[in-house]
């Protein structure tokens, strides 16, 4: 279906034309007439799936640009997702009067007030920012919305935000639509939905298949002293357009770094640690395509979009599943080709079976390939070399182009 099919406003069906989008995605498709119509909804789609505008869409819509009230609200886990929801709000909303503007820590509370103050239709929120406003400030008023959206809800869990939410949703005692938007469903999200969601339409989209058809899975075992060699070699062999390579946390990461900058000029290091004006400049040059290796913690694997990421590579094998997921779900985005290439040593691959089966990946193996059933059995410990069932050639992949704010006498809030 396409975009000019739906009974959409001109303006916003102009400015999805100079987007460039024309066809509607299957969670759009499948979505688009619950949330006009006024429905609570509970949606996972894989990772890169467009679940943004399948959401924006149609909120734009529905906003009276004629009463200036918060009319949507979007909770979203990190301050980089709320400017990149409301970048892209603002230009399907560019030809309406429609006004979206976001609200996030690191950033001064005055200068939010003062835009608040004006005029704001929806906003966009990180549930401790969001906190700070609603028990310190009257700046803002949720009384006129009448859709609340949570979007990588499972990440808020994973975060903590739970008490967050809780306190959040307590302030809304007034009938409103709420959506839930997610790319995986783990089991503490029940609580919320049945709390929250009112007969809620249900859109679970490739249930078995979390990872996009069009992202391949690479892997090599390497013993971690040979780690570093081996990316050097994969970064030069490979014909990458953007990579973001992954550390499980910024001491790795600033390690790591240190080890790349010598050898290559357009190399880039983001983090949580960053002020927030640092932060969001780095993931900006990235954006356009000014840095062409970006180490990153796990900050950049959630929700964000880069249009150019050709390769995700996880130098430190990811914790759990999910993190698996989120991380690789930077590339091969919305139809889009990308390789996700992973190095595992010995201590991974009983975990790395388990995942291969619960993903349902089929993996391309660089260099040997190992013995996962022994190395299930045997708990990822001994002897690495007990772990080859056969000597390869090394196989090289099909070439893809590619605030100082005070937390007493509040509940809960955190900054994001």
């Amino acid at each position: 279906m396409k975009f000019s099919e739906l009974n959409l406003k001109p303006e916003i069906v102009k400015a999805l034309n100079d987007m460039g989008y024309q066809d509607l995605t299957p969670i759009q498709e499948k979505t688009f007439s619950s949330i006009l119509s006024g429905r609570d909804l509970l949606a996972r789609a894989e990772t890169g799936s467009g679940k943004t505008a399948a959401c924006g869409i149609p909120l734009v819509q529905r906003i009276d640009p004629s009463l200036n009230a918060i009319q949507a609200l979007i909770l979203v886990p990190t301050r980089e997702l709320a400017l990149q929801y409301v970048e892209e709000i603002d230009q399907i909303s560019r030809f309406t009067d429609v006004v979206p503007f976001a609200v996030f820590g690191g950033f001064s509370m005055e200068i939010q007030k003062a835009k608040l103050r004006d005029k704001v239709h929806i906003l966009v929120a990180t549930p401790g920012r969001l906190i700070d406003f609603l028990y310190h400030t009257t700046e803002i008023d949720l009384s006129c919305v009448r859709m609340l959206v949570l979007d990588e809800a499972d990440e808020m869990l994973k975060m903590g935000f739970i008490e967050d939410i809780d306190w959040i949703m307590s302030c809304m005692i007034h009938e409103h639509q709420t959506l839930f938007f997610a790319a995986t469903m783990p089991e503490e999200i029940n609580r919320l939905i049945k709390t929250y969601l009112k007969e809620p339409v249900r859109v679970e989209l490739n249930k078995e298949r979390v990872a996009p058809e069009s992202l391949a899975h690479h892997f090599q075992y390497t013993g971690r002293r040979d780690r570093l060699k081996a990316l050097i070699e994969y970064l030069k062999r490979e014909e990458i357009s953007q990579a973001i390579i992954f550390c499980n946390s910024r001491h790795y990461g600033e390690k790591l770094i240190r080890d790349l900058e010598g050898k290559f000029n357009s190399i880039g290091y983001i983090h949580g640690g960053l002020e927030q004006s640092r932060r969001t400049s780095i993931f900006e040059r990235f954006r356009r395509n000014e840095i062409t290796f970006m180490v990153a913690t796990d900050i950049a694997s959630r929700g964000l979009d880069f249009s150019h990421v050709s390769h995700v590579i996880n130098y430190d094998y990811p914790y759990g599943q999910e993190s698996y997921t989120h991380r690789t779900g930077r590339t091969g985005r919305m139809g889009r080709p990308g390789t996700a290439m992973t190095f595992v040593t010995d201590q991974e691959l009983g975990v790395l079976k388990s995942l291969l089966k619960m993903n349902r990946i089929d993996p391309v193996w660089h260099g040997n390939i190992p013995d996962l059933q022994t190395a299930s059995k045997l708990n990822g410990r001994g002897d690495a070399k007990k772990y080859f069932k056969k000597q390869s050639q090394q196989m090289l992949p099909k070439r893809i182009p590619s605030s100082n704010r005070s937390n007493s006498n509040r509940p809960f809030a955190r900054s994001v």
